[in-house]
């Protein structure tokens, strides 16, 4: 006898498929519970030079200004000038951006034109709207990429497995951290874990075409798909896939690019005959993607990566920390050989020390390390495994050599941290050799499974529930950034005159004016700035020059004649007779330096 349809419906919640709705829900609720406690407690406006380069970037493409940029680099002002002549300086043209690479910045530019913005700060500033939706933007990728990682845990494993590694994902305090940062890296996770996705893919359609293996001894895990014929054209589609997404990947950070080894030697190794066609649909697909924008990139600066570029040569003997992008005239051959080895040298013994006990965001990491020396039955676990050994000595050497100023001002939260992107896979091997050892423990009964389950969810979950707690972090990132100082500041200047600061980015993003970043003296290349490319009418010095150190920086070092500069004029009123810019607004003393053409702060300022 059929039962009525309200006990159907009732049937269906408790014990049927509506259970998974519910949970479905249950969790999407906490984790839009856990963005708002977050954001509220723990949103801080954009401190990373990374984050303001790709927002200012994007209001200029939303504007229709193209792939230009306000934040500018004597060293790519070099790149273009003796690329493109004299017609290219920025008297005559704007400044295109050779620094960041373009699918981040376009992703941002459509959601600032879609959601009505008021780019303004006024006194009360307390969190800065624009910021606060690129966090959530971020957010919304994050969560995506927990979904996507919660599949294909489940395809790999079993439904604990997956619950679990999702549940560390989203306790991750780095990623969370990441999301408010302004910076492209969930985009990059999002993008790793849809390439794990047409790698098993590739692997399940090679092992379908294999002869099956015999069940020795081993680690069992949920069986693939049965064997069948998988046509060409499958292998076609996971291949372009995964060469478009390594590229998608390159042109959201170069370095993403370098995993197009890993993927490649995983195609030839496994993919049995069809080794030769996905690898070569893997490569071109890449180059199909990347490419177009490298030959933009070396139609205007004669470079292909554009300034990012010249990572290798940064942090070396003859380049330490930012003097290459701020030369107007850099010598490339001082950086020999062996600084190349020492640079990987000491970073790699960083990294060893720093970021690998750390994989996947806490110790459980170590679950990782442990699961490489476990025998897997399943072809694809085995090779995966091989991929993400071989990725994460990749990724290693990569952030090691490419490693400039924004790794060692910011080592963990930085777009040079490589690492992280492997963070779902990490988890998703990790948990699964977890599971593995728990089956091994003589537990006295069967419940006490969840129990240990849920204690290691808490201790892996540890740093951010800690993150939560009381007291609630400061919104405003101060010393250097205070937007408010920085828009009023910059509403002095016109929109087309130019302006020259040691924080370039928030200039260009805060105040929406075009900056250049201050060269290594205050003479020959400032003049040379001023004379040749456009006249400065005004230089604004933060505690990023004021606060140096007086002994090692301001005394002796040679890269710091900015801060001596501002030292001498704060205190000894001692500026260079023949220096253009002789006014100086006292109001920003002495934690900043504020100097222009005439005493503009007197003017009335235009609307924001």
């Amino acid at each position: 006898m059929p039962m009525p349809p309200i006990q159907e419906v009732i049937h269906k919640f408790e014990v049927g498929e509506g259970t998974r709705v519910i949970q479905s829900l249950v969790g999407i609720l906490l984790l839009i519970a856990l963005t708002a406690w977050y954001d509220l407690h723990q949103f801080q406006n954009f401190h990373t030079p990374e984050a303001m380069e790709s927002a200012q970037l994007a209001r200029n493409l939303a504007a229709g200004e193209g792939f230009t940029t306000k934040s500018i680099r004597p060293l790519s002002l070099y790149l273009v000038e003796q690329h493109q002549g004299v017609g290219a300086r920025l008297s005559r043209q704007p400044h295109p951006d050779l620094a960041t690479p373009p699918l981040y910045p376009l992703l941002l530019a459509v959601l600032l034109k879609v959601v009505p913005l008021n780019y303004g700060i006024d006194a009360s500033f307390w969190r800065y709207p624009p910021e606060l939706l690129i966090a959530l933007f971020n957010q919304g990728l994050f969560f995506l990429a927990l979904w996507l990682t919660f599949r294909l845990a489940r395809r790999l494993f079993d439904l604990p497995v997956a619950v679990l590694a999702t549940v560390l994902m989203a306790g991750s305090d780095v990623l969370w951290r990441f999301s408010v940062s302004g910076q492209s890296t969930l985009l990059l996770v999002l993008i790793l874990v849809g390439l794990l996705w047409c790698l098993v893919r590739l692997s399940e359609a090679a092992q379908a075409q294999e002869p099956p293996e015999d069940d020795d001894a081993g680690v069992s895990a949920p069986p693939g798909p049965p064997a069948g014929s998988m046509g060409r054209w499958r292998f076609v589609g996971w291949g372009v896939a995964a060469g478009w997404l390594v590229g998608l990947g390159a042109l959201t950070r170069y370095s993403f690019g370098w995993l197009l080894i890993p993927v490649l030697v995983f195609c030839v190794a496994y993919l049995g005959r069809r080794r030769a066609l996905v690898a070569g649909l893997v490569l071109g697909a890449f180059l199909l993607t990347l490419g177009p924008w490298c030959v933009r990139n070396y139609t205007l600066s004669g470079t292909l990566f554009g300034v990012q570029g010249f990572a290798l040569q940064q942090q070396s003997t003859a380049f330490p920390e930012t003097r290459l992008e701020r030369s107007l005239r850099p010598d490339l051959r001082q950086v020999e050989l062996k600084d190349y080895g020492r640079k990987l040298c000491a970073n790699l013994g960083e990294l060893m020390r720093e970021d690998f006990p750390k994989l996947g965001g806490s110790w459980l990491g170590a679950f990782f390390l442990a699961g490489l020396l476990l025998p897997y039955r399943r072809p694809t676990l085995r090779r995966l495994r091989v991929f993400a050994l071989l990725s994460l000595v990749t990724l290693g050497v990569a952030q090691a050599l490419g490693r400039t100023h924004l790794g060692v001002q910011s080592p963990t939260i930085s777009s040079e941290n490589l690492l992280v992107l492997l963070t779902p896979l990490v988890l998703v091997l990790g948990v699964g050799c977890y599971y593995v050892l728990l089956d091994q423990m003589k537990l006295p009964f069967p419940e006490l499974r969840h129990l240990v389950t849920v204690v290691v969810a808490m201790v892996g979950c540890a740093q951010l529930l800690l993150t939560l707690l009381p007291p609630r972090v400061y919104p405003i990132v101060y010393p250097p950034y205070l937007p408010t100082w920085i828009q009023l500041v910059s509403r002095m200047l016109k929109t087309n005159e130019l302006m020259m600061s040691d924080m370039p980015w928030a200039v260009a993003w805060y105040g929406n004016r075009s900056c250049v970043w201050t060269p290594l003296n205050t003479s020959n290349a400032f003049y040379e700035i001023y004379d040749q490319q456009k006249p400065v009418a005004g230089v604004y010095l933060t505690p990023l020059s004021t606060d140096a150190r007086l002994l090692t920086q301001v005394a002796q070092g040679p890269d710091w004649d900015w801060s001596r500069f501002a030292l001498n004029t704060m205190m000894l009123t001692n500026l260079p007779a023949n220096f253009p810019l002789q006014h100086a607004w006292r109001a920003l003393m002495p934690d900043q330096l504020l100097l222009f053409d005439r005493p503009r702060w007197q003017e009335p300022l235009p609307a924001p």
